[in-house]
């Protein structure tokens, strides 16, 4: 883990390097199921961590595998999350070997992703009935304190005058990949608030790191996990959403979907505010000194597809992942338009 008296966000080098150490320290140090799964999707993200980890993944597959069919053979208690069960007996199924890293590709304005590691993350609450932005939190569901989740924080700290936790996204798509828990001990539920609303802008406008960026997914709008928290990650060049050349960033052609662009978090604060009082489900990409904003159909909506029902701040920010070859070398940028097409009001 970082050292807790220092942002994680100081520099890009510093949080490449820490990223890409911890990450090995894990493997090294922990030999269950969940550890595996998370330093496996993130080196799959990334091909230099491939093929410095590769070796070692393989190894420990093949350990994992005899152990877990050793119990269930024997009929003994399983002391992994059930969840892990899962995510290792599908990776079993595929083999190591056939495991495949990230490809992508670019369509017109949008950037295809293939991750098919991507499609075995648990749904959680990202794949129930939509009914309200406020869902209480319950400490009986998963949240960011579970114990069992403290082997996976990348840092812990203060953070522009909060405390605040970095945990690795298990199963990543965006560059340096995090889930930041802003006062984890308060256990918010994933609901945002003014407060902490201008915490998320001040964090993006004094980083320094450049492109770091926080994406937001409304409960209904893709959120899996009903404790309050940002997807922090880097982007290397600007997202589909951010091109000059879309009417809301000044320029001409029209987006598939309604998107705001603000520079102002009181502004911004106005028009979540409202969504809030109309229970309306939204995205949100927060970016050096700007936010852009997409009010969207709730998840569950039958206007949407098994696929699109899974989309979130990515997609609605012109990155699709795609968990298959036939659909990563298919899709269209027509295509893809129209399933964002479907999602407006």
């Amino acid at each position: 883990m970082m050292t807790a008296s220092l942002s994680p966000f100081t520099s890009a080098t510093a949080l490449e390097t820490a990223f890409a150490d911890r990450l090995a320290a894990m493997l090294a140090s922990h030999r269950g199921l969940g550890v595996y799964i998370l330093v496996l999707a993130n080196a799959a993200y990334d091909s230099a961590l491939w093929a410095h980890l590769a070796p070692v993944l393989a190894a420990r597959h093949s350990e994992l595998a005899d152990a877990l069919t050793a119990a269930l053979r024997q009929g003994r208690k399983l002391t992994e999350p059930d969840d892990d069960v899962l995510v290792f007996l599908k990776l079993h199924a595929i083999g190591f070997a056939h495991l495949q890293t990230l490809q992508s590709r670019r369509a017109g304005h949008w950037d295809l992703l293939f991750n098919p590691l991507r499609a075995l993350r648990p749904t959680r609450t990202s794949g129930l009935k939509f009914q309200s932005l406020l869902c209480p939190f319950d400490p009986a569901g998963f949240h960011f304190n579970r114990p069992f989740l403290a082997r996976e924080i990348f840092w812990q700290g203060d953070l522009a005058g909060k405390p605040a936790r970095l945990l690795y996204n298990k199963f990543p798509f965006a560059r340096l990949h995090g889930l930041l828990v802003p006062e984890p001990q308060r256990q918010l539920p994933q609901y945002l608030s003014p407060e902490l609303h201008g915490w998320a802008w001040e964090l993006c406008e004094e980083a320094s790191v450049p492109g770091l960026c926080l994406g937001y997914n409304s409960v209904g709008a893709g959120a899996s996990v009903n404790h309050l928290h940002f997807q922090s990650f880097v982007q290397p060049h600007p997202l589909p959403v951010q091109d000059p050349c879309f009417i809301h960033n000044g320029g001409k052609e029209p987006y598939p979907l309604p998107c705001q662009r603000f520079t102002d978090p009181a502004a911004a604060w106005v028009q979540l505010n409202q969504l809030h009082q109309h229970n309306t489900p939204y995205n949100l990409i927060y970016s050096q000194m700007c936010l852009h904003l997409i009010p969207r159909v709730a998840q569950d909506s039958p206007r949407l597809n098994a696929q699109n029902r899974g989309y979130g701040w990515s997609e609605m920010a012109g990155v699709v992942t795609l968990f298959s070859r036939e659909a990563f070398e298919e899709m269209s940028a027509e295509a893809f338009e129209a399933e964002l097409a479907g999602f407006p009001l």
